[in-house]
């Protein structure tokens, strides 16, 4: 049976883990952007639905069904495999909700089983995420981690979050570490696949009694963050983690990996080259060439990061407490500590 369900309950369905969202679009739409968690079980390729969309222009409605019906049943044997062996209740969507969901979802329906059809397909679900967050209002405080570049911030986070404290890991929805060299290694996520991520992540963290982020600047990689997370950032009391530069050092090395990456390194650098003193860049461009990567990251520290963060701190108004640590795991400790002592009914 299929059963036609609105994005909200669709959005209900998803925050329980009770179905699985299918998206039935060619790969190059699922890349520009899908439901968090989707599987793409495309019903036609890239190629064959630009020829489809040829004979609709070109043609008739009815000559690019044709086609449509055509290619579908050379591949319905194995298209059905695949969808069976996806588990528990499943939830197809296409772009507008239209034909290629109703002809996945009908086809599955025909082995039995409870089928879900959203309505209105990506383009109702990305309408959804939009308009839910520019009218979003949190109702819990922010609590924001700062310091300077190598201090472990996000991934005293990530440990944070593990533990089960109220994280919001912008990064890790961004696919970026919100800086030059912020993409290194990774593959940066688009607007519409952050947006989607954040407001799933906002729902989660929507009973918690404060929620921990990083103090990010308005764009993370190809993301720009909402205006009232932004704007409740800058009012939020600040954490301001120090640590010794030898042990930043060794965090961005570790983190960043550019003996594997290096080529990544070297553009980034020359993105911000020009914005350094002559003789210093010239120093870190030939500890890059002999792959004296501490040396790099120690000048890129000294010339670069750390006076460009000072300038901006002392543009922060709210509320200060600084974090000083030997090392990530001894800051780590401490914010938990003050976690505790400011929310004591929270943990």
């Amino acid at each position: 049976m299929v059963e036609d369900i609105t994005v909200e309950q669709f959005v209900e369905l998803l925050g329980k883990g009770d179905v699985t969202p299918i998206d039935v679009r060619s790969p190059g739409e699922f890349a520009e952007g899908s439901v968090p968690g989707a599987v793409n079980v495309p019903l036609f390729d890239n190629e064959e639905r630009a020829q489809i969309g040829t004979i609709y222009k070109q043609q008739s409605v009815d000559a690019a069904k044709d086609r449509g019906l055509e290619i579908v049943s050379g591949k319905l044997p194995a298209f059905i495999r695949e969808l069976q062996q996806l588990p528990g209740r499943k939830a197809f969507f296409c772009w507008r909700g239209g034909m290629r969901s109703k002809t996945a979802s009908t086809l599955l329906s025909i082995l039995g089983g409870r089928i879900y059809r959203v309505q209105g397909g990506f383009r109702a679900y990305r309408s959804w995420v939009v308009e839910t967050l520019e009218a979003y209002e949190l109702k819990q405080p922010l609590i924001v981690l700062n310091g300077l570049t190598g201090t472990g911030k996000t991934n005293i986070l990530r440990s944070l979050h593990a533990k089960g404290y109220p994280v919001l890991d912008l990064e890790g929805l961004a696919a970026h570490r919100g800086s030059i060299f912020g993409g290194v290694g990774l593959e940066p996520r688009n607007q519409r696949t952050f947006d989607a991520l954040l407001v799933h992540e906002l729902i989660r963290l929507r009973h918690s009694p404060y929620i921990l982020m990083e103090g990010e600047s308005r764009r993370v990689g190809k993301a720009v963050l909402p205006a009232f997370l932004v704007e409740a950032k800058e009012r939020a009391p600040q954490l301001f983690l120090e640590l010794p530069i030898d042990a930043r050092v060794t965090n961005i090395v570790a983190d960043y990996e550019p003996e594997r990456f290096k080529a990544q390194c070297v553009e980034a650098f020359e993105r911000i080259e020009r914005k350094i003193h002559t003789p210093a860049a010239k120093d870190i461009r030939d500890a890059l060439a002999r792959d004296d990567f501490r040396t790099a990251v120690r000048g890129l520290l000294d010339y670069y990061y750390d006076p460009r963060y000072e300038h901006t701190i002392s543009e922060y108004e709210a509320e200060r407490t600084v974090v000083r640590a030997a090392t990530s795991m001894e800051a780590e400790r401490k914010i938990e500590a003050y976690l505790k002592r400011a929310y004591p009914h929270a943990n």
